[in-house]
């Protein structure tokens, strides 16, 4: 005595994988239009988060090419007012400034999440050595503190040409 219709996938799930395999595939050029057919979407969550990851992947890909910023702003465009995606989407700006020494301020750090500080102390292009320390000294977790202190120990070593194989 199943009910058949407890058996079935929810049609929100199949558009959710619709939607990365379409993103996935998506142009350059047609990106910003997918996007925003996705966010119309009446499943709001899983639209967003269909575009997180469509955000997610094109970011890292894009963080410390001179492409980013186009691409960032025609983002936030298409985006709007959605508080998660563009939260994310500064982040990955203020990441992307840290990667490459440009202006960013200690608040900024202090005061990003913690996906932004975990993030900031594991990716290989952040090297900043001032910025890597205020997130040793005042990251918002022990964990955050912790990588910062091991990446901090890593960029200096590299640095001076130390590296030593364990």
């Amino acid at each position: 005595m199943t009910d058949q219709s407890l058996d079935e996938e929810p049609p929100e799930h199949l558009r959710y994988r619709s939607y990365l395999q379409d993103l996935e595939d998506v142009s350059e050029a047609d990106e910003a239009a997918l996007v925003a057919t996705v966010l119309n979407d009446p499943h709001v969550s899983m639209a967003e988060a269909a575009v997180n990851r469509r955000l997610e992947r094109r970011a890292a890909d894009l963080l410390t090419d001179p492409a980013f910023t186009a691409w960032a702003n025609t983002f936030a465009t298409v985006i709007g007012d959605r508080p998660f995606l563009a939260r994310r989407l500064r982040e990955w700006t203020l990441l992307r400034a840290v990667a490459l020494d440009e202006p960013w301020t200690a608040e900024e750090l202090t005061t990003a999440t913690d996906w932004f500080q975990r993030t900031a102390t594991v990716v290989r292009v952040v090297t900043s050595h001032e910025a890597l320390s205020l997130l040793a000294e005042r990251g918002r977790t022990r964990r955050v503190r912790n990588a910062a202190n091991r990446r901090l120990q890593d960029v200096d070593q590299r640095q001076s040409g130390t590296i030593h194989k364990s």
